[in-house]
């Protein structure tokens, strides 16, 4: 997994004219991902600036640099869900970020008003369907998966997870609490099973029959559809994919979360933190992202070599900002623990 020569070039020489060789970056990464480590390495040879990378869920993340206040070690944090990165930025966590490279690379939609997160990519919250059992006009929004003619087939992973609330968050923007909470009435009502497990598990469960219809992200689906392992190409041979929200009365479109970056309010190391989160805004390294994680860069410059995640076609995508569907999370927290959904 190598990035192209003139973007490393380029990178090369701006540390150079920084001054920035021979510098250890602290990442506070929520990614767990060994794709990732390439461009980390890439990055250190292009640059001299090293990267060592601390490994930790979105929430202690958050947790320990608010620990650490300002003796904090932490130059650039990456993180998985967009709520945890309005979490960081309520708290004061991250620095703001003047960078005319990062405000053309990444959308508006999907970085902070105030420029103190960025995000990198996005995955998209979607359904897979049992064939033998499902109908594919039956789970096509998000809104039908509460129908009664779903009574016994739904499976998700807990409600609570960052995944669900960020869609549950966006459902709360787009709807309003009262249409929400019937929702997830109807949610809870149709479980074919206590929600458990992740999503690779209800992937699974979808496709041994136990569960008709899941919620999951195109990620853990596209991880399935490249194995080449006989057990799971016998797998999603029987489960369909369908993107939500595409038709009227449902088209709202389908719900994409983001993966993000941030500068560490108290970097000790600022500018060469700036400029790691401008790397991996690059067209070649967005492209990286998309290869070795089945994730949709957000720098529209980047090109998408990964035929699974091109062969899934497009699709009309939710216009919910990441900002406002994870301020809703809080309210649909609430309602899921009213509704009793686990």
């Amino acid at each position: 997994m190598k990035t192209t020569l003139k973007t490393l070039t380029a990178f090369a020489l701006t540390a150079t004219a920084l001054g920035l060789q021979a510098q250890t970056l602290n990442l506070y990464s929520a990614r767990h991902y060994d794709t990732d480590e390439a461009l980390y390495t890439d990055f250190t040879k292009a640059t001299g600036i090293k990267i060592n990378r601390i490994e930790v869920g979105d929430d202690a993340l958050i947790a320990r640099l608010a620990s650490e206040g300002n003796k904090s070690p932490a130059d650039v944090v990456l993180m998985v869900d967009a709520s945890r990165m309005i979490k960081g930025q309520i708290e004061g966590l991250f620095a703001t970020v003047d960078s005319a490279v990062l405000k053309n690379a990444i959308p508006a939609q999907y970085r902070a008003a105030d420029n103190s997160w960025f995000g990198l990519t996005t995955r998209a919250r979607t359904v897979v369907y049992n064939k033998a059992r499902v109908n594919a006009n039956e789970v096509d929004a998000y809104e039908k998966l509460a129908d009664p003619v779903n009574k016994g087939k739904l499976c998700t992973r807990t409600g609570s997870h960052p995944y669900n609330l960020s869609l549950f968050g966006a459902m709360v923007e787009r709807l309003g609490v009262p249409k929400t909470e019937d929702l997830l009435k109807g949610y809870v009502a149709n479980m074919a099973r206590k929600p458990v497990g992740g999503d690779t598990d209800q992937i699974k469960a979808v496709g041994s029959g136990e569960c008709g219809v899941a919620l999951v992200n195109t990620y853990y689906w596209l991880r399935a559809l490249r194995s080449n392992k006989p057990e799971d190409v016998a797998m999603v041979a029987k489960i369909g994919m369908v993107w939500p929200n595409q038709t009227a009365p449902y088209a709202s479109g389908t719900h994409l979360n983001i993966a993000g970056a941030a500068v560490a309010k108290y970097s000790p190391n600022k500018a060469a933190a700036i400029q790691f989160v401008e790397y991996l805004a690059s067209p070649a390294v967005q492209g990286k992202f998309a290869d070795g994680n089945n994730e949709w860069p957000l720098n529209k410059a980047a090109k998408i070599n990964n035929p699974a995640l091109a062969n899934l076609g497009s699709f009309i995508a939710e216009t919910v900002p990441a900002s406002a569907f994870a301020l809703r999370q809080v309210t649909a927290q609430r309602l899921l623990n009213q509704v009793g959904y686990q």
